[in-house]
């Protein structure tokens, strides 16, 4: 867009970490620039958005016109009922505090929404849905993350007439760093798979944007998908009516 003006506002959910840079060491709020520089690219206005209390959610998201769930730690296996697997470790309760409420605020004014990585689990859960605590368990590998800062390199089928494979075509090679997934996801259908059967992607049939990917789409610049939720941004709710 050439016009910052008319450009839509994308939220992206924070990390809040003890960081270190020049003289101090410190909690902050931060995020790798993969993400809003995929928002950028994609025509849109990047807008972090730290964890808060819950109840900033509604106030926050009636200023968006797009919202991405992002990567980051475990959700807690208390959101879906379960114990913590020996592997399952770091959640943060405030991410998935404020993240559900954004959830919530989104589907209250059907935001459009991205979920990346952690964003699907917590997508999936905050939808009553369950995860996979330690994938490796059920596929007999570590493909999917294979440790440290690696991304695993997948490739995923799409399925034929999903908004996914709109967006990034039938075959996809992927980065991934994830050793949870998900298991059950009510109200979403799926839309890729790797070749060991793990759900790779999900969405909402209908209108409203609504997908989530268990890859780092920001890692490869993947344009597809920011692409797809800037342009329903550009046109959805929260936006002016042209005059």
């Amino acid at each position: 867009m050439n016009d910052e003006s008319a450009a839509p506002l994308i939220g992206l959910s924070t990390y809040r970490e003890q960081a270190r840079w020049g003289v101090w060491d410190v909690r902050a709020d931060v995020l790798p620039s993969y993400y809003a520089d995929a928002v950028q690219g994609a025509g849109g206005v990047p807008v972090l958005l730290p964890p808060l209390e819950p109840e900033a959610a509604p106030s926050v998201v009636a200023r968006l016109d797009g919202l991405v769930i992002c990567g980051g730690a475990d959700v807690e296996p208390r959101r879906y009922d379960a114990e913590p697997h020996p592997r399952t470790a770091g959640w943060r309760a405030d991410r998935d505090e404020w993240e559900l409420a954004l959830l919530d605020a989104a589907d209250a004014r059907d935001l459009p929404v991205l979920g990346i990585c952690r964003g699907m689990q917590l997508m999936a859960v905050h939808a009553g849905g369950a995860l996979e605590q330690h994938t490796p368990d059920r596929v007999g590998h570590e493909e999917h993350s294979p440790g440290g800062d690696t991304f695993g390199d997948i490739e995923v089928s799409t399925v034929d007439g999903s908004v996914l494979q709109s967006l990034v075509g039938e075959r996809h090679q992927v980065s991934c760093h994830h050793h949870q997934s998900v298991r059950s996801h009510p109200g979403f259908t799926a839309s890729a798979r790797a070749e060991d059967g793990t759900l790779e992607a999900m969405e909402v049939a209908g209108q409203r944007f609504l997908v989530a990917v268990q890859w780092h789409p920001e890692v490869r610049r993947d344009a597809g998908l920011f692409a797809g939720l800037v342009a329903a941004a550009s046109a959805g709710p929260n936006r002016p009516d042209p005059a």
